[in-house]
């Protein structure tokens, strides 16, 4: 699947050195200038994500993504915002206007595309999550889990976590590869964070499906 993004800044010079970067990652990249002309732009290409500046004339960032949370045609989208506004309650507003992650300028542009990578697998085990005939069933959508049929609503790192595993059943992945893709590199975490929330999701989920590889790190079967 070749995912669609849509870059939605007032700085053009920001707009043009992200949307290349990620053009060559293989994306379909479209870009606005404005909240306005964001919500037109995702009513016609219906993008997986978009990445959205705070701070912007005509709509801000703030009530683009509630309109978009709001509009049922678009409500599904994922929405990362990527704003000089890092202080703790800004972030704390994203996320309640309904954002899926909250990244601060400047950042590395291997970070950007490692935390984006990481939103977007949630699509890409979307096809296969919702079998009726499976014992756990990850919506991506409904931030959700059914685990043998009843639901399970999950912290937000700990259905991260989850849908990174599910999403390459078998793969054992790292720790650092682990702490790499829910964390992300800039975030100072202790030893015993991923240990705590795998414990936590066996608790929920049962322990046959997350198998520990000691001294390596986990695989979902």
């Amino acid at each position: 699947m070749r995912h669609r993004i849509l870059l939605v800044d007032d700085e053009v010079d920001i707009l043009e050195f992200i949307g290349y970067n990620l053009t060559k990652e293989g994306y379909e990249v479209l870009t606005a200038e404005n909240g306005a002309e964001a919500l037109r732009l995702a009513e016609q290409y219906r993008p997986h994500l978009i990445l959205l500046d705070r701070m912007m004339p005509v709509m801000d960032g703030a009530q683009t993504c509630r309109a978009i949370r709001e509009n049922p045609k678009l409500s599904d989208i994922m929405v990362v915002f990527l704003s000089a506004l890092g202080e703790e309650d800004q972030q704390l507003e994203g996320f309640g206007v309904g954002a899926d992650d909250y990244l601060t300028k400047p950042i590395k542009m291997k970070l950007l595309i490692s935390r984006i990578q990481a939103l977007l697998k949630r699509i890409e085990i979307s096809d296969t999550s919702t079998s009726e005939s499976q014992d756990l069933i990850i919506d991506p959508e409904g931030h959700t889990v059914t685990c043998y049929g009843q639901r399970i609503a999950l912290p937000r790192k700990e259905f991260a976590l989850l849908t990174l595993l599910y999403s390459r059943p078998g793969y054992l992945f790292s720790r650092e590869e682990i702490y790499q893709q829910i964390w992300g590199s800039e975030v100072v975490v202790g030893d015993r964070t991923i240990d705590v929330h795998i414990r936590k999701l066996r608790q929920k989920i049962g322990d046959n499906h997350i198998v520990t590889v000691k001294g390596v790190g986990y695989k979902y079967e």
